[in-house]
């Protein structure tokens, strides 16, 4: 999204999330429920205003609904996520304050090779098994936070996107300033490398369609298939 914006997610009114509706979430962490994206539907989209926090949002909330707002007052068990200058939080609301929970925004699809679910993972050129636990989407893009399956917080963490690339190679504080740093200048790389390429160029050797290499003739079928080393 090109504006701050943030998102309102209240449980589903059906049967099935009686056991989970106004619970707070070390209350279903000791009983293994997850919280998950399928059981919610989104009750409000607006933008955010420069000092919004989810504290700022909620107190707005229950001060004064907004119009078009359908759900009930903001309360334990719903999940406030804010896009915030390109990175997405997500925060499960509790009785005092909030939670910051991973994965409830997914944007990975089956192709993708990692994901928040993902562990005995294999980083190359490292040892052993790692599994996600935390991740962050940024410019629509999402990253996991590593941890080594065996050796937990004695080692450091890594950063990898959804193909298993390492992003940061080390990080013992997740996702800090110093990693969201790495995240977006490795999100700019092709931007910047092909304006140096551009720069690089000297503007009389650039070449374009009125150029000496768009000049060329267009093939017709038969050469091209010669040029290809193909025999019809």
């Amino acid at each position: 999204m090109d504006v701050n914006q943030f998102a309102l997610y209240q449980l589903k009114n059906i049967p099935e999330n009686r056991q989970i509706r106004f619970r707070p979430y070390s209350a279903l962490q000791e009983k293994g429920i997850q919280i998950q994206y399928e059981d919610y539907e989104q009750v409000n989209l607006a933008r955010m205003q420069p000092e919004d926090g989810p504290g700022q949002i909620r107190r707005r909330f229950n001060g004064k609904l907004p119009r078009t707002f359908h759900g009930h007052s903001i309360s334990v068990s719903d999940v406030l996520v804010l896009n915030k200058d390109s990175v997405v939080t997500s925060y499960y609301v509790e009785k005092d304050g909030f939670t910051v929970i991973a994965g409830f925004i997914r944007k990975g699809s089956s192709g993708t090779l990692v994901s928040i679910d993902t562990s005995d993972f294999q980083i190359g050129g490292k040892e052993g098994n790692w599994h996600a636990f935390d991740s962050i989407i940024i410019d629509g893009r999402q990253f996991f936070l590593m941890e080594h399956e065996t050796y937990g917080k004695e080692v450091a963490w890594v950063v990898l996107d959804e193909e298993g690339k390492i992003i940061v190679d080390h990080t013992y504080q997740g996702f800090d300033q110093t990693a969201l740093q790495q995240i977006k200048d490795y999100l700019n790389l092709p931007q910047l490398t092909a304006e140096l390429q551009k720069q690089e160029i000297p503007d009389g050797n650039i070449q374009t369609q009125s150029g000496n290499a768009m000049d060329k003739p267009p093939l017709e079928n038969w050469q091209k298939y010669m040029e290809n080393g193909e025999y019809l």
